[in-house]
């Protein structure tokens, strides 16, 4: 099997498993994981948080962006806005009115964009992903849009995934250009990965 075919049968195995939870399990998941953004953030920090508005099943929930707005010692929070190239550009969350609907079914800020460079002024970075393994690999859609951002993070800040539980595996395929992640968090709590 391809390390291609591969990544497609782990993606499709694991949306499927989220698919199937139900809107009372992805509730407690995402307000699990909510209530664990404090353990990554110092609260009398000032940080930049690169994160992103999850899309439907995503794990994070909807109001993912005004949850990190309002965890103490967020100073900032920078969004993804898929640029035609699929690279992602950087906008400030000013609240649910400056987001607007976007290709592919995503919500994107409507402000001023940063650039493909504003992932550098991060001080933490929060990533979708369908899979995670304990080398760090991650497992995106296929896209390669993150990939491509997260090459462009500052040595030392932490990007973390987040997951719902079962997706942290033991391994998922991975390839030269697909870049890691230093942990995840998941309704049960963060788990770092060493490297």
């Amino acid at each position: 099997m391809t390390s291609a075919s591969a990544k497609r049968a782990v993606r499709a195995a694991v949306l499927a498993a989220r698919r199937a939870l139900t809107p009372a399990a992805v509730a407690r998941a995402d307000a699990a994981l909510a209530g664990s953004l404090p353990e990554l953030i110092a609260p009398d920090a000032a940080l930049t948080v690169c994160a992103y508005v999850p899309m439907t099943g995503e794990p994070g929930g909807p109001d993912l962006p005004d949850r990190l707005a309002a965890t103490p010692g967020v100073a900032r929070v920078l969004l993804p806005v898929l640029r035609p190239d699929r690279d992602l550009d950087w906008a400030e969350y000013t609240g649910p009115g400056s987001l607007a609907p976007a290709t592919m079914g995503l919500r994107e800020p409507t402000g001023p964009r940063t650039g493909v460079t504003g992932i550098t002024m991060a001080d933490l970075v929060l990533v979708p992903a369908v899979a995670v393994d304990r080398r760090g690999a991650r497992l995106g859609r296929g896209g390669g849009s993150y990939d491509r951002a997260l090459a462009r993070v500052a040595p030392g800040t932490p990007v973390i995934a987040l997951l719902y539980d079962g997706e942290l595996l033991d391994e998922v395929p991975a390839e030269g250009h697909d870049q890691r992640v230093g942990g995840a968090l998941t309704p049960s709590g963060l788990r770092r990965i060493p490297g």
